[in-house]
């Protein structure tokens, strides 16, 4: 073909195209003032929001069930408020509050935190207390807040990431219930149950002094954010994609017969009906968008790669072969040196994990969209029901002894009615 045709078309094409410019250039224009307004509304609500975190401290021998975490959890946080009019979606930019579970290890000693926005403090507070009567809740300061923001020195090495399903969200991991502590757990053997959590913080607890690693669940109530089929507006909940994905389920098991009149049979197997029942159970749950991500953070000459491999197996007994599972993403490394040769794009990485970490940023800017180190990182939610939300995080009770986790000795009680004044 002459090249002086194609360049002849090319030049055509571009007049043709900027003679539409009338058209075409005010749609562009509102639509990017648009989204610098939404971008610059929200931005100005979140850091107008006060924050606290509650330390959250139990006796040894309190015998609960996850089931009271996630009662807790669902009464206190899937708060879906706020945002229900266009005044304070577009005009004041509120956007759904979000709050943060965290468990974390300083020195091998083990914490459980939790971030809220300060005017929910008492509500949290009065849930757990419902739930957890011998807890000790207190205020403490911002455990991020000890290492360095920049990371620019030489003192500290980190290594972080984030989490998301190996299969659609809608297909439930192990929870609490399949390791048998649905019931209360008075009525067993601590020598006989199996909490998932214990593997997690016996690890945490195996830190030495000056490793750290922090753990950390932000959650919100779970909003209408997948896309209709055939619709170009408006969203549908996981249970839309709960619907279609179990009967793809059921698709699968139809046996066809027949050559004139064609005759299909449901024929499931044992393992199609098991994850049928379990998806089924799952949507039945409130449901909570999650972002999870974990950081360890070390003294130079003390961090030990061999954690890395600790913190990537604290999900693994989540994980199903035939339901669902967690593997990482957004690391902050490369596959290979020639990708970062003078180590720049892995420090922005790190850079921007720790400080996505310290706001606690997930689901808003300034980091649910992020490019740093030569990558886009998007950070897309996952959906947990409050089953597995609570299956993540909850108090432990007897089954984990672990030295290190942080316990009051003694449960308090009321003082007797007839002690003389």
């Amino acid at each position: 073909m002459d090249p002086s045709f194609v360049g002849g078309t090319f030049v055509q094409l571009l007049f043709f195209i900027s003679s539409l410019a009338p058209i075409w250039f005010p749609i562009v224009l509102v639509f990017v003032a648009w989204h610098s307004w939404l971008r610059y509304v929200r931005l100005s609500f979140i850091s107008s929001l006060k924050w606290t975190l509650l330390e959250i401290r139990l006796p040894r021998d309190v015998f609960k069930s996850p089931q009271a975490m996630e009662i807790a959890l669902v009464n206190a946080f899937h708060q879906g408020g706020g945002v229900g009019t266009w005044y304070a979606k577009y005009y004041l930019g509120k956007v759904l509050m979000w709050f943060s579970l965290e468990i974390v290890s300083i020195d091998g000693n083990v914490f459980f935190f939790i971030r809220i926005p300060l005017n929910f403090k008492s509500l949290v507070e009065s849930q757990i207390y419902a739930q957890y009567p011998q807890a000790e809740i207190k205020i403490v300061e911002d455990y991020t807040d000890r290492i360095p923001h920049e990371m620019k020195t030489n003192a500290w090495s980190m290594w972080g990431t984030e989490f998301e399903f190996t299969k659609p969200d809608v297909y439930p991991i192990k929870t609490y219930v399949d390791y048998g502590l649905d019931k209360s757990t008075s009525s067993l053997d601590p020598e006989q149950q199996i909490d998932p959590m214990t593997q997690m913080i016996e690890f945490m607890g195996s830190l030495g002094k000056g490793e750290q690693l922090w753990l950390q669940i932000i959650i919100q109530v779970h909003s209408k954010r997948f896309s209709e089929p055939g619709k170009m507006f408006g969203g549908r909940n996981w249970q839309g994609l709960a619907k279609e994905e179990v009967q793809k389920i059921v698709k699968d098991g139809l046996l066809t017969t027949g050559d004139e009149k064609i005759k299909s049979t449901l024929n499931l197997t044992k393992t199609q009906q098991d994850v049928i029942t379990a998806i089924d159970r799952h949507i039945e749950k409130p449901a909570f968008d999650t972002g999870i991500r974990a950081i360890y953070l070390a003294e130079k000459d003390k961090f030990n790669p061999i954690n890395i491999v600790g913190l990537l197996g604290m999900f693994k007994q989540y994980n199903s072969n035939t339901l669902n599972g967690f593997k990482p993403r957004n690391l902050t490394d490369f596959d290979y040196p020639w990708q970062d040769r003078s180590g720049a794009r892995k420090a922005a990485l790190k850079l921007e994990m720790f400080e996505a970490y310290r706001l606690r940023s997930y689901f808003n800017a300034p980091h649910n969209s992020k490019k740093a180190g030569g990558k886009h990182i998007i950070r897309k939610p996952l959906v947990l029901s409050s089953e597995e939300l609570a299956t993540l995080f909850h108090f432990p009770g007897r089954v984990s002894e672990t030295p290190s986790f942080g316990r009051i000795e003694s449960k308090k009680i009321e003082p007797p009615q007839n002690l003389p004044l």
